[in-house]
């Protein structure tokens, strides 16, 4: 985000620099927020969500939304009770629960003069550059048009995203999120933001601001199993480092306050606010290598390396090289790791996995006379290169 003094410690002030900047929004809404006790689609909530959806647009930021609630929407049209564990039902309950979550979105919003926008994605499209791209676009256009994108995971083709997914439509609204400039993340939870403790208990309170997702702040996470969601506070937390990472902030918000999205338009205390990473947001080619990319392979870096790359800012060179793991082409994203097998950083590989097991360990100016050729100095280019989000 632009200009944001963090110094302050007046948190509607930062709330409001936050939204003043934003020049759009991508909120995540989960299934316990969309559903009935029963299991079917609560109509009357979309249609507050909707509400607050063109609030947003009518001040001329760009508003995504990401949206669970297919697979619950099935089950409550077929009358199920648990959430089936085969990929083949999983994906015929997808099918027929988002054609009700899609026209129930469209008919809300029509009523405000607007149009809903069906996208479906997989990891696929974010991992694959050029699809990336054309996604954004496809986002922006549908903007000009004045309609609302209305995100989900395509449940009824891609089987791995029902049971590896990424991460119950938390990690994609992050990614989403990384597609834009100058945003705000909001995750609309069954509760009402991160609590200190289990969020049943009388003694825990909602924590107003998180700095930094760091190891304090993951265990107070509290994992619910349900049956008919798949997410958690960990999936959440997850998604604001991702989007933090990004220069954007989150919003961890009661999906059932009736008003939310207009509070957090306001600038109202609601929630818990994630404050971005300013000064490390990545942008471009580097926030796709980081946060979407598909990794094909990996090294394993010495000490020195290692520090170079975390606090230096250093290019990765063939010398600090000592394992490598393929195969994997030149031009692939890899991850680098470090002894222990800690994931230090990801980039682009100017060298195959064959390249790079006869020069690891050697110094650059000894690579001409390995290979026959001697193209790049560096392994991963600093410009190419992107820390891990841990």
């Amino acid at each position: 985000m632009r200009d944001i003094d963090l110094s302050s410690s007046d948190l509607p002030a930062i709330r409001n620099q936050y939204i003043d900047s934003a020049t759009s929004l991508v909120v995540k809404v989960g299934t316990r927020v969309l559903t009935t006790p029963e299991g079917k689609l609560d109509l009357d909530r979309i249609d507050l969500l909707a509400e607050g959806l063109c609030d947003i647009a009518d001040t001329g930021r760009q508003v995504i939304m990401v949206s669970s609630g297919a697979v619950g929407a099935g089950m409550g049209k077929l009358n199920l009770e648990t959430r089936p564990s085969g990929l083949a039902q999983l994906q015929a309950v997808a099918a027929i629960g988002q054609t009700d979550l899609i026209q129930a979105y469209e008919k809300s919003l029509a009523k405000r003069g607007r149009h809903a926008a069906q996208v479906l994605l997989t990891t696929a499209e974010l991992r694959r550059r050029k699809t990336y791209l054309n996604v954004r676009n496809a986002f922006a256009r549908i903007h000009e048009y004045g309609a609302i994108a209305i995100v989900n995971e395509n449940d009824c083709v891609a089987v791995s995203e029902l049971k590896t997914t990424f991460g119950d439509n938390d990690r994609l609204a992050a990614q989403v999120a990384g597609l834009l400039g100058d945003t705000v993340l909001v995750i609309l939870s069954d509760i009402d933001g991160l609590f200190d403790g289990p969020p049943e208990s009388d003694t825990s309170e909602v924590v107003e601001v998180v700095e930094e997702v760091d190891d304090s702040v993951r265990a107070m996470a509290q994992v619910n199993r349900q049956s008919s969601s798949k997410g958690g506070m960990a999936s959440k937390l997850e998604a604001a480092a991702i989007a933090a990472s990004h220069g954007h902030p989150t919003v961890i918000a009661p999906g059932r306050d009736d008003r939310v999205l207009q509070k957090i338009l306001a600038g109202e205390e609601i929630g818990t606010l994630f404050l971005a990473d300013q000064d490390g947001s990545v942008r471009g080619r580097r926030r796709w290598i980081g946060a979407s990319a598909e990794v094909d392979g990996a090294v394993t870096i010495d000490d020195g390396a290692s520090r170079a790359v975390k606090h230096c800012g250093s290019s990765l060179l063939a010398i600090g090289i000592t394992k490598v793991r393929g195969p994997f082409k030149r031009g692939s994203v890899v991850s680098l790791r470090d002894r222990d097998g800690n994931e230090v950083a990801r980039g682009l590989c100017n060298y195959s996995s064959g390249d790079v097991e006869k020069i690891r360990g050697k110094a650059s100016d000894e690579i001409s006379e390995i290979l026959g050729h001697c193209p790049y100095e560096s392994v991963v280019h600093r410009d190419n290169l992107v820390l891990t989000v841990l």
